[in-house]
């Protein structure tokens, strides 16, 4: 029996005639009480009439604009009954008794496209039209446990996942629960804590997973525990502010001892689970051919080398591959690249950084193969190549310092996670160790506590995603962190879109919904210890969760906190408190002050401030002896959630994996774990037929401009297929049979022919493979934006390589960032200002540093394993107007000059040989005398520019992803100095940094060939 079932009758039938009340007196339209005199609970025929042929019609045409799960659009939703007795914008959308002047009905009638619903879709057919009106017509029955309730909620606490309490409570439990406690709460709790309110504290006690999850606070009741019970001690209260029911007369003792028995007998309620529709019949014979056919779910195979007839060409097994396939097309690889070119390409692939000058001569000088591989284990052997290839994998980490979206609240101890990827990559670790230790570190042994922190710090990897703190309910905060890990974890090491099967069975791939959602068990059984909360519209440290944080084993030597300064602060602390007591919702304090806000924010602030200090002083996150991690959770399989509704729990489904291909051997989950560890084996596992291929397709993407698979994300149907899928098992095999060691791999890439081969592109190739997938010649790349920035400051002389000793976001709070504020202001001040490489500049997610702006950066909310490349003219303006290019341009000019005072030919060679990696010719430097001769010319004739001046901060935009415009957000107080014009010293600087600057925009230096 449902929870809205016998108690909830007299209070449903009342609420038609209130609402259309309501209605009546806000719009002026009287809506006729007869609307409501038809059958509330439905008749099993109404209810099969709305389950297969009204659900569905508004679920396929309307929920992807109108629902819980999006932005619903016109703010109307119609996946709940109540939702569209309210409407959107343009009114209600439905009267029932009345199809001709129900919204809903008269938008999807009109003939005008541009407005009629579906937006952008074919019309409805007659049959649905005819079956909506008559159901609407019948008064709009809608079953009350098939709704859609965007208000339910479920808590952060441990309990939140576990579908149930007791599944199969006695039947005597439930009866005594029906008789004696859901009357209390129907009429004392639903006021406030129901679907038809918003629930106060995001609890609902309408439903059983309400009343199992709570709210807020953490769980409303502790089966067989009523002392524990929340639910419990606000009704015990004896202050009457905080007391439960709010505003109302205490319960009587009878109603309490009811309630105290139900909870100590366990806290039966009724079993309100949803069935799971089952797997079509279609897509159950697509998902068989799928599991046997496609070639990526198929085991690594062991092809032989094959033999070629070009003996002398290859240098090693992959280019027989290479050639074996050109072969077969009757092509022949291009001519080998240059020295020049070559040690450019090489040194940026391996370490992002441009050579030297001198490392240019001495290969023009010695180019030889043996000369070649020592300067490949030189590079490889630098700590530049970690933070190189670290950049690699924290574009797939979904690297950011930050929550993101809605309320952007730091995360300081990120970059702690950012150089264990660093640090991981130089010593080679294997990629299998690698992924286990990112995946379930916290659960592998270490031998000491250097390397337990190590281990902690390696977790970030599910910790740093995006997170939506402004979320009203928990539980739905909770899966949208469990969905995304889901989606991290599978797209960066199997390249598979598991997280499409969240709501429904995989249209393409074979991964059925209870796939996902076993998937969901190994994460609900493990806390996400980032340290942030979700409360919708809160301030100050309501999303900070400072106890979620895993400590480090440093924080046993954490210095004692000052204990006057502590004690000071709590007698302030109590005195605010008493104030803001006082005064609060007095006529006193709702009255405005001079800043338009009522008077008594002015004292809640102060107190939030005085918290906020008090914690500071305190805590070991803010103190730096923390990191954002995961650990073990609370241990239980979770359910299904129908259509991905946190709110609409299905059947169990035990904790396990992908069902899609087989991995012989597989570990098996231990029962008291949650399954992280196994997890994690199971993805490494040699027989595992995906993680291999996806880690040499990637690398080998990296390297020549494109995969094997050139969806280097997405092996799965709507992929790509390998261009040549018996290299790419080769390298997979390879790979595993070297320890995982990505160094040797890359150095046998490398070393191969086909890497050393030139960009020509002949036009007898155009036709036959005109995008390279064969190989035949090395493809140029533009170079990533963190490569521009560091070879501009490289070729300046101004480049810092040692690391900068303290990130500037660890400095920061974890308290919302305000847009434009104060914090994010120096955040982008200490970025332009900063001379360390690219990948230790602060990034803040929707806060991009302005030097790397221009050139694609990496989003940092999803898996990215390739990143987007264009070429728009915008970019051109940044390297002519860039105060960071400007400013750079002068630095090397002023070098120049001072190194070569007497010679324009020597300042035009060195000048290429920093910024291009060659020597000009003799034709450039002829060009370009003239053209500083021509600029000094001109410059002598022209005026001083004038001074900056101060300009008010809301002309200053910070560079975002998405620009919000809060008035609130936007601190107008301090005046900034806008990029001043560079004032040159001489007319002869001013020429030579006109031409390095030009250098700097010249294609040549921004592309690899």
């Amino acid at each position: 029996m449902s929870v809205l079932s016998r108690y909830a009758q007299p209070v449903c039938l009342a609420l038609p005639v209130i609402f259309f009340a309501a209605i009546a007196l806000r719009t002026g339209v009287v809506a006729p009480v007869a609307a409501a005199s038809g059958p509330l609970l439905p008749t099993p025929a109404q209810a099969a009439f709305f389950e297969q042929s009204i659900r569905p019609v508004l679920s396929n045409n309307c929920y992807g604009c109108h629902s819980a799960t999006t932005k619903a659009a016109g703010g109307l939703r119609v996946d709940d009954l109540d939702a569209l007795f309210v409407g959107g914008k343009s009114g209600p959308a439905i009267i029932p008794g009345k199809p001709d002047e129900s919204l809903l009905l008269q938008r999807i009638l009109l003939d005008d496209e541009k407005h009629r619903m579906p937006k952008g879709d074919d019309p409805l057919s007659k049959t649905d039209i005819a079956n909506l009106t008559i159901w609407i017509k019948e008064g709009a029955i809608w079953p009350s446990n098939g709704t859609n309730r965007s208000s339910a909620n479920t808590t952060p606490a441990a309990v939140r996942h576990i579908a149930r309490f007791n599944p199969s409570p006695p039947q005597e439990q439930l009866v005594y629960f029906e008789k004696n406690v859901k009357p209390i709460l129907v009429n004392h709790c639903y006021a406030c804590h129901a679907a038809d309110t918003k629930p106060a504290a995001g609890l609902r006690l309408d439903t059983s997973i309400g009343i199992e999850s709570g709210g807020a606070s953490g769980a409303a009741i502790i089966p067989n525990n009523p002392e524990q019970s929340l639910l419990l001690q606000r009704i015990l209260l004896t202050d009457k502010k905080h007391r439960m029911p709010k505003d109302s007369a205490p319960l009587s003792k009878e109603e309490i001892a009811a309630i105290t028995l139900w909870i100590k007998q366990g806290g039966a309620l009724p079993d309100e689970t949803e069935k799971l529709p089952p797997l079509s019949a279609k897509l159950s014979r697509t998902y068989a051919t799928l599991k046997t056919n496609h070639w990526a779910f198929k085991p690594l195979t062991h092809p032989p080398v094959p033999s070629v007839t070009n003996h002398a060409w290859p240098t090693g097994d992959i280019d027989r591959f290479i050639l074996a396939s050109l072969d077969e097309k009757k092509m022949t690889p291009v001519a080998d690249a240059d020295p020049v070119a070559l040690i450019r390409r090489v040194t940026y692939d391996l370490t992002g950084l441009p050579p030297t000058p001198t490392a240019v001569a001495a290969f023009r000088k010695d180019h030889s193969p043996r000369s070649y591989e020592r300067l490949v284990d030189s590079l490889l052997q630098s700590r530049q190549f970690g933070e190189r290839w670290g950049r690699h994998w924290l574009d797939i980490a979904r690297y950011g310092e930050s929550t993101g979206p809605s309320r952007n609240v730091p995360y300081p101890h990120a970059w702690r996670y950012r150089d264990y990827v660093i640090d991981s990559v130089n010593k080679d670790v294997p990629y299998d160790r690698f992924l286990q230790e990112q995946i379930a570190g916290d659960l592998l042994p270490a031998d000491s506590p250097s390397e337990r922190d190590r281990l902690l710090t390696a977790t970030g990897f599910l910790a740093l995603g995006v997170k939506d703190v402004n979320q009203r309910f928990a539980a739905r905060f909770q899966m949208d962190n469990v969905d995304e890990q889901i989606d991290t974890v599978t797209r960066s090491t199997l390249a598979m879109t598991v997280t499409c099967a969240r709501c429904h069975d995989h249209k393409f791939d074979p991964i059925p919904t209870t796939d996902y959602y076993a998937l969901a068990g190994i994460f609900t059984s493990t806390d996400n210890a980032a340290g942030v909360n979700s409360k919708m519209g809160g301030a100050g440290l309501d999303y900070y969760k400072p106890k979620d944080l895993l400590l480090l084993s440093s924080a046993a030597t954490a210095p004692p906190p000052p204990a006057d300064q502590i004690a000071k602060l709590k007698v302030e602390i109590a005195a605010a408190k008493k104030a803001f007591e006082d005064i609060q919702d007095t006529p006193e304090g709702l009255a405005l002050g001079p800043d338009k806000k009522p008077k008594q924010a002015a004292y809640r602030i102060k107190l939030e401030k005085l918290k906020e200090e008090q914690l500071f002083l305190t805590d070991p996150g803010t103190l730096g002896f923390a990191v954002h991690g995961a650990r073990e959770g609370e241990v239980a399989d979770t359910s299904v959630r129908i259509r991905g509704v946190e709110e609409r729990h299905g059947p169990v489904v035990p904790r396990g994996f992908l069902t899609a291909f087989e991995v012989p051997g597989a570990p098996t989950i231990n029962p008291k774990q949650s399954g992280r560890l196994e997890l994690a084996e199971w993805i490494t596992s040699p027989t595992n037929p995906l993680t291999a291929r996806v880690a040499v397709n990637r690398i080998w993407q990296h390297l020549f401009g494109q995969g094997i698979v050139t969806t280097v994300d997405n092996f799965g149907v709507t992929g790509d297929r390998p261009s040549n899928p018996q290299l790419l098992d080769y390298l997979a095999g390879e790979f595993i049979q070297d320890n995982w060691s990505t160094k040797k791999l890359v150095r046998e890439i490398v070393l191969s022919h086909a890497y050393q081969l030139g960009s020509d592109f002949p036009d007898r190739y155009r036709d036959i493979d005109p995008t390279n997938r064969l190989t035949w010649r090395h493809s140029p790349r533009r170079l990533e934006t963190e490569e521009i920035r560091d070879s501009i400051l490289a070729s300046s002389g101004r480049l810092q390589l040692q690391p900068p000793a303290i990130p500037p976001v660890e400095k920061l709070k974890m308290i919302e960032l305000a847009d434009n504020g104060p914090e994010l202001r120096s955040i982008n001040e200490q970025a332009d200002a900063s001379l360390s490489r690219s990948i230790y500049l602060p990034l803040l997610r929707g806060v991009t540093p302005r030097a790397l702006a221009a050139f694609d950066p990496v989003s940092q909310t999803l898996v990215t394993g390739q990143r987007d490349t264009t070429i728009v003219p915008t970019q051109a303006l940044f390297m002519l107007n860039s105060s960071f290019v400007r400013q750079q341009s002068v630095m090397l000019a002023d070098r120049l000059i001072a190194d070569h005072a007497h010679s324009i030919n020597k300042r035009i060679q060195e000048a290429y040989q920093r910024i291009l990696g060659r020597a000009p010719t003799n034709q450039e430097i002829t060009r370009d005398s003239y053209f500083l001769k021509q600029y000094e010319e001109t410059y002598s004739k022209q005026p001083p520019p004038s001074p900056a001046r101060p300009v008010e901060e809301k002309s200053q935009i910070a560079v975002k992803d998405v620009i919000v415009d809060p008035a609130d957000d936007i601190d107008q107080s301090t005046p900034v100095i806008i990029d001043s014009p560079i004032v040159f010293k001489s007319p002869e600087e001013a020429a030579l940094t006109g031409l390095v600057q030009t250098l700097y925009a010249s294609a040549e230096f921004q592309f690899v060939r």
